[in-house]
């Protein structure tokens, strides 16, 4: 069972995808070329390559879940057909592409923390061009906190799940090292970090839609609890939401970016 086993049409329907602004300063920390290319790792349902296509000529999509991999392909069918998107499935330590496929930019949104990061970097660097960044980013999680609605979901998923973090079938364990330690360790240059604010709104139920994207509160996960796990949630929240029923998350973009050593 993968971690996020489960979660495909969730994911789908109620994950964020990523903001212009966003996509505009990756696509400008990254070299020219033609073609320019992009690799996206830990890519999940594609929302990175759909949101940063337009600025490429070319773009892998590689993940480890066939379920989410499926998603991403029938929603980009145009481009695959097109040539110029195509999605691997594979581990993101041990890709192999072809021969001279080289990206300009290599992105791993919301997923550097489920990797051998060492052994990811290592094996990256070959797939990259001269110059090329790698850019790892991600927003913040209920786990964060910072707002009391946040705090209260967290909340529910522990009363429910007990107090360690789930991950799929086992539990989440906080790797040491900070991602901007990695990339330096690697050998990655002109390290930069840069935070971009990103609001957005859920609905109560919505919210229940992204907390079942998770790994830590999928259907698979909450089995024969989910029944109780939403009922819970929509207790608790409901009376968060502001005058017009919406949760309010005012959020941002953590960004780390390196050029290849």
């Amino acid at each position: 069972m993968s971690f996020f086993a489960s979660t495909a049409d969730y994911y789908r329907r109620f994950r964020s995808g990523i903001p212009e602004d966003v996509s505009r300063v990756l696509s400008e920390s990254a070299p020219n070329g033609s073609p320019r290319r992009l690799l996206d790792v830990g890519t999940g349902t594609g929302f990175v390559v759909q949101a940063l296509l337009p600025y490429f000529d070319e773009a892998i999509g590689v993940d480890v879940d066939e379920e989410l991999l499926a998603v991403a392909r029938a929603d980009m069918s145009d481009e695959i057909a097109n040539r110029r998107a195509r999605f691997i499935h594979g581990p993101a330590e041990s890709l192999t592409l072809e021969p001279g496929w080289l990206a300009h930019l290599v992105t791993v949104c919301r997923a550097f923390h489920w990797f051998d990061r060492p052994a990811f970097l290592t094996n990256i660097i070959g797939y990259m061009v001269d110059g090329a960044t790698l850019s790892v980013f991600g927003d913040r999680s209920i786990w964060a906190g910072g707002q009391d609605w946040k705090i209260a979901a967290r909340d529910v998923v522990q009363e429910v799940l007990g107090e360690a973090r789930r991950a799929g079938p086992s539990t989440y364990g906080q790797k040491s090292g900070s991602f901007i330690d990695d990339l330096d360790n690697a050998g990655f240059t002109g390290i930069t970090a840069r935070t971009v604010p990103a609001r957005r709104t859920h609905t109560v139920d919505s919210m229940i839609g992204l907390l079942h994207s998770t790994s830590f509160a999928s259907p698979a996960v909450l089995g024969d609890r989910i029944d109780h796990f939403d009922a819970r949630i929509r207790e608790e929240l409901s009376p968060l939401t502001d005058e017009e029923g919406t949760l309010v998350d005012d959020n941002e973009f953590y960004i780390y970016t390196g050029t290849r050593p």
